[in-house]
């Protein structure tokens, strides 16, 4: 359905994010590795192939399109996919998590261009992406506004108060990307706080659910696509993803939802990121 050449070009960025990631928490520094390396693949399509008008000399350009990390404990992918961008040096990724750096630990707009929204206070994106949506269509703006959950955040109230209201103002310009990962800080969803059936639960609530697996790029070009075509009701993209992934001996476990690598984990993960390219330009 996707060219081939396009697919391989997404992947060997999702490659580069992870790398990216891995180079922001060398050994000692504690990073969200799980939940970041999770949307990875995601975010390669998003940046490098779906979002609009993305330009780093004039990132607040009106007609561009926005992404919230409502999870923004996992911000380290979206500067790993910013800095290729060209949003800020590549020296940067040194200084991440430092008074002197322009990359925090949770998204700031206001030290680090190309983020949209402070967030990381789980539940709050949607809500601030379901007013950005309504903004752009009281000025006829066509841009659109993509928002990534985690499943564990959702046991936030606020989300689901966001969603009805989404439902209610007709935000076909919105898409929720749902990093259904299975795994949150202290265990398992299942075990901390269940949600059956997710999915469901959101066309109960009125939108568009398109499921997927997060990894695949094919999938995931295919429900953006799918969900660019759906009028007057919001979109969600329920994508199954492993925490972790691509570093197995972190994939779905909660202790490396926010960790220090040591070193022999370190040099594990560069070795595997060294294989992934291979194996990206040999398919």
């Amino acid at each position: 359905m996707y060219a081939k050449e396009e697919v391989t070009y997404l992947k060997r960025m999702a490659v580069q994010i992870r790398s990216n990631i891995i180079d922001m928490i060398p050994p000692g520094k504690v990073g969200h590795l799980g939940g970041s390396s999770s949307i990875a693949d995601i975010l390669a399509v998003l940046y490098f192939q779906r979002m609009r008008n993305l330009d780093p000399r004039n990132p607040k350009n009106p007609a561009r399109d926005r992404l919230v990390f409502s999870k923004g404990h996992a911000v380290l992918a979206q500067y790993a996919a910013l800095v290729e961008l060209g949003y800020f040096p590549r020296e940067e990724m040194e200084k991440v998590k430092t008074l002197e750096g322009k990359l925090q630990g949770h998204p700031d707009m206001e030290k680090t261009s190309g983020i949209e929204a402070v967030t990381g206070s789980l539940g709050q994106g949607l809500s601030i992406c379901s007013g950005m949506a309504m903004g752009l269509r009281l000025d006829q703006n066509p841009a659109r506004v993509y928002c990534i959950c985690g499943d564990g955040e959702l046991a936030e109230g606020q989300i689901w108060e966001a969603a009805m209201s989404c439902v209610n103002y007709k935000l076909d310009n919105l898409c929720l990307i749902v990093d259904k990962n299975g795994v949150q800080a202290t265990g398992t969803t299942q075990e901390v706080f269940p949600i059956p059936s997710i999915p469901e639960r959101l066309r109960i609530f009125g939108w568009n659910v398109v499921e997927i697996d997060g990894h695949d790029i094919n999938q995931i070009l295919s429900a953006f696509d799918s969900v660019e075509k759906v009028t007057g009701k919001p979109s969600a993209i329920v994508a199954t993803t492993v925490k972790g992934k691509g570093f197995p001996f972190a994939e779905g476990k909660a202790q490396f939802h926010n960790v220090a690598l040591n070193e022999e984990q370190y040099k594990e993960c560069k070795a595997i990121i060294t294989k992934m390219r291979g194996e990206v330009d040999h398919e």
